[in-house]
């Protein structure tokens, strides 16, 4: 009984996150325009979502534990290249798609020199 509960409740959270911004999403595409949607506020949520889901991987917690996160990053990157494209400067996008990648892949690094110097 609390195995099925379990399995509920993780499948239901990632079922709601899948759709959490797909209405903001279509709502941008619809609209043709990304007025009233806040860069700073999406890039600190994206942010966020990045160390988050680094720290659970970093520390090796189960996939199920953390997996709306990808979820979520990757329709936040939606919205932002939406948000880029729809504000006329779809070239802004790249630097901060490469600031994302780069500390993911330096906090990746970070965790095999760790571990290599560990064994």
């Amino acid at each position: 009984m609390e195995t099925a509960l379990l399995s509920f409740c993780n499948w239901s959270t990632l079922g709601v996150c899948a759709a959490l911004k797909l209405p903001q999403i279509s709502a941008v595409l619809a609209a043709r325009s990304a007025r009233g949607i806040s860069l700073p506020s999406l890039l600190l949520e994206l942010a966020g979502f990045l160390v988050f889901l680094r720290y659970q991987h970093y520390y090796g917690y189960p996939l199920l534990t953390y997996l709306e996160y990808p979820i979520l990053i990757a329709q936040d990157i939606i919205l932002l290249l939406c948000v880029f494209h729809f504000n006329g400067n779809v070239k802004q996008a790249a630097p901060y798609m490469a600031v994302f990648l780069s500390s993911w892949f330096i906090l990746t690094l970070q965790k095999w020199i760790i571990d290599l110097a560990m064994s």
